[in-house]
């Protein structure tokens, strides 16, 4: 079993971001070449760091459901009004926490994802994801490694 915790968000919160819609969310290679290309262009264009400066510094990727298809983006924690940017709602409730640690900054968050949604979500028999979205955050490890979570609101499954 994979370590993981459930926390309790008490108020609903937003994020800020700038992403993309998956068409299909079964294309992974084209959902996964479509989100380094919307990173690019925000990091290149310094949207990003204009956000990162509104907010505390902490970047996020967020995976979200907009219009009933899957969204994918990287943004900040609070609602901030910028130029082509969106404002997620997050919800109050019970989140599954999934901590991870890696060498590779960029790929740790993908990592966590892929750990979370290919098969620690089917371990966890008390809890179900209930979405609309997740968030992972990752940052600098003491050990030179990096740190990250993933945050999913789920509900306590009847049973």
């Amino acid at each position: 079993m994979s370590n993981y915790s459930i926390q309790t968000i008490s108020e609903n919160y937003k994020m800020t971001a700038f992403g993309v819609l998956l068409e299909d969310y079964n294309d992974w290679a084209g959902n996964a070449a479509k989100t380094a290309a919307k990173k690019t262009e925000i990091t290149e264009n310094g949207k990003l760091a204009e956000l990162l400066a509104l907010a505390d510094g902490q970047e996020y990727q967020i995976n979200y459901v907009i219009d009933g298809k899957a969204w994918r983006g990287f943004g900040v924690m609070g609602a901030y009004d910028v130029e082509g940017a969106v404002v997620l709602d997050f919800l109050a409730g019970d989140y599954l926490v999934v901590p991870g640690t890696g060498a590779d900054k960029d790929r740790l968050a993908d990592e966590i994802t892929g750990k979370v949604f290919g098969g620690l979500l089917q371990e966890i028999a008390d809890y179900k994801y209930v979405g609309p979205g997740n968030s992972t955050f990752v940052k600098a490890a003491e050990d030179g490694k990096f740190y990250g979570e993933m945050w999913l609101r789920v509900k306590k499954a009847a049973g």
